[in-house]
Order: structure tokens, then C-alpha cells, then sequence
């Protein structure tokens, strides 16, 4: 996955957010008492250099793919990957590819319920987007929209490398489900997968 700057221990703690809020696939995937590997990569480049590698070096595994969109998506995933990063994704399928819409701050957004308990007293859940519509707010509202939210808390205004982690661990991933497709797609594709071996 895309994620978790240039160091090890801002990757560690990337991972260590994401593996709590996939909590149900990861459970999902030790019921059939195999392993689970979740791989911050930094850079979405090196996301996906790290994927195909995998995809081109090993059969015996699921291996997907989750990265930023940063843009609208007006196509299917590799189609818009392919527009926007000018990735060649024809080494493996749609089911592999997934796209946090259009940014993971998205999917923090859509439980506002844990960053009303995290950042606790003075954030502003007024400043956060109400509508259904979550996926069709730009990358830039988003950002914009959660650092007034929280400008005046305690723990001060959101930033990615210092919140995200701990705030991946608290969001309620059925919550995202329902407030966004993308998120619903990862986690259909992956369950759907692992009950199909």
C-alpha cells in the first residue's frame, strides 16, 4: 500500500493503523490459518513497483494493490491508474487493484464518531462533510475540511504522519464501508477471495 513517508518507524506505525482498521480480512484470513502481510511502501511508485514484483514472482498469494486515486475517478481502477500514474497494469485484474478515494483521508472523514472521540474537546464536526457523497469531495476538501475540524483541539490540526495511524485503528471500518464504495469494494474483493479458496 501507499503510505507511511521515507522511515521505517512512520511505515511500522502506517501498518500498524491500516492492519487495525482491516481488522475483519485480516481475521478473515488467519481463520484459514494463513499469514497476512500489510507492506507501507511510501511513495505510491514504490507501491506499485512492489506489487507488480510480487503479482510477477509469486502465485501462491492474494495480492492487492491500494493506493490514493488523488484525482476523480471516472473509470475503472487500472483505467485511471494507467491515465494518471501511467501505470501498465495488464500483468493482473481489476480485483487487484484498489483505489482510496481519492484520498485515505476520505475514509477517516467517514466516521465521525471516532475523531469526535479522539480529538475530544473543541474539534469542530460542523467543519466535516455531511453528505452521502463522500468519494465525489476533492483530495483538497478533504484535507481542508478535517484540518478546521480539528485546528483548535488539544491534539491540534490533523496531520498524516502524527494522527493517521492512530485514527485508522479507531475508525469503524463498517462505518466507511457504508459511506464509501471504494472501501466496500476492497474489503468484497478480499473477504469474496479468501472464501473462494
Amino acid at each position: 500500500m501507499e503510505g507511511g513517508g521515507k522511515g521505517r518507524d512512520t511505515k511500522t506505525a502506517l501498518r500498524q493503523g491500516m492492519d487495525g482498521f482491516l481488522n475483519p480480512i485480516k481475521e478473515a484470513i488467519r481463520s484459514k490459518s494463513w499469514r497476512w502481510k500489510l507492506v507501507p511502501c511510501g511513495s505510491r511508485d514504490e507501491a506499485f513497483r512492489n506489487f507488480k514484483h510480487a503479482v510477477l514472482n509469486d502465485d501462491n498469494r492474494i495480492i492487492i494493490l491500494l493506493v490514493d486515486a488523488e484525482d476523480p475517478v471516472k473509470t475503472s481502477v487500472r483505467e485511471h491508474l494507467k491515465s494518471r500514474d501511467r501505470w501498465e497494469l495488464d500483468f493482473t485484474t481489476d480485483d487487484d487493484a484498489h483505489l482510496m478515494i481519492q484520498t485515505m483521508e476520505t475514509w477517516i472523514v467517514a466516521d465521525i464518531a471516532a475523531l469526535a472521540d479522539y480529538y475530544g474537546q473543541n474539534f469542530q464536526q460542523s467543519a466535516l462533510p455531511s453528505t452521502s457523497a463522500l468519494e465525489a469531495i476533492s483530495k483538497r476538501e478533504i484535507t481542508r475540511a478535517l484540518k478546521l475540524a480539528t485546528k483548535a483541539t488539544l491534539k491540534r490540526e490533523y496531520h498524516k504522519i502524527r494522527h493517521a495511524s492512530d485514527l485508522l485503528k479507531r475508525i469503524d471500518s463498517s462505518k466507511v464501508r457504508q459511506r464509501c464504495q471504494s472501501c466496500e469494494r476492497l474489503f468484497n474483493t478480499v473477504l469474496q477471495a479468501i472464501e473462494a479458496v
